[in-house]
């Protein structure tokens, strides 16, 4: 079951997106919110699997509002206002759909939530499992890449996307570093920097504030020095 709030001054809005959402089973609404603030307060108290977010809201516009959640579900942009699009996927919206828009386009765009989370399940359970060639793909350059967690040596934040290093090369993927951060198993991957994830298998040696993986040399940030530290006890 996918969870799911509405922000939209619209109360029609309102009215259309729940019609459309109630014929898909595996979606439930959670809370109507008719703007900004009132999403804020929700969010803070509870968790959801994605939004539907209008652009144009008085005081606080929607994508104003998106910049402002530190770890913001997956949205859905709903709008009558094309020219925001670009803005809309560079904060990495799941899709953006103009109003008025029918039942298959909404479908369309909640199947991406469903992909995406199924895609999450997938990566987890294959991180942790004790295979020895463990493997998930990456989508990067309009294509998916697969990638042996065994080559992974680490991954570093780039703006709203992250390289991968691998033993054979470097991938650009569409994901944040902090997907990675809740996909990856704990037990051979740490978060040594706000910037970089590494492979603790890989590790050649620590020199003082930072870490050699192959000729890499990744800088340890100083509210992570305590997580490096438990590698030696």
């Amino acid at each position: 079951m996918l969870k799911y709030i509405i922000i939209d001054d619209e109360p029609l809005a309102h009215e259309i997106i729940e019609e459309f959402c109630s014929m898909l089973p595996h979606l439930q609404l959670e809370k109507n919110c008719y703007n900004a603030m009132e999403a804020m307060q929700f969010l803070n108290e509870n968790t959801i699997d994605f939004m539907f977010l209008d652009i144009n809201m008085p005081k606080l516009k929607g994508l104003d509002f998106l910049k402002t959640l530190t770890n913001p579900p997956k949205t859905i942009i709903t709008t009558a206002y094309k020219e925001h699009a670009l803005e809309g996927f560079e904060l990495n919206v799941i899709d953006y759909i103009l109003k008025p828009f029918s039942f298959d386009r909404l479908v369309k765009a909640v199947n991406k939530i469903s992909n995406s989370q199924t895609e999450k399940t997938i990566i987890k359970e294959v991180s942790n499992s004790n295979n020895t060639s463990n493997r998930f793909f990456v989508k990067g350059d309009k294509k998916h890449h697969q990638i042996d967690l065994n080559t992974l040596l680490y991954i570093e934040a780039y703006g709203n996307y992250t390289k991968l290093y691998l033993k054979d090369g470097m991938i650009v993927s569409h994901e944040k570093i902090s997907h990675y951060e809740t996909i990856l198993d704990t037990s051979n991957f740490l978060r040594i920097h706000k910037s970089f994830i590494i492979a603790i298998d890989k590790i050649k040696f620590i020199e003082g504030n930072r870490i050699i993986i192959d000729e890499h040399k990744v800088p340890i940030g100083q509210t992570y020095k305590s997580r490096v530290n438990k590698l030696f006890s």
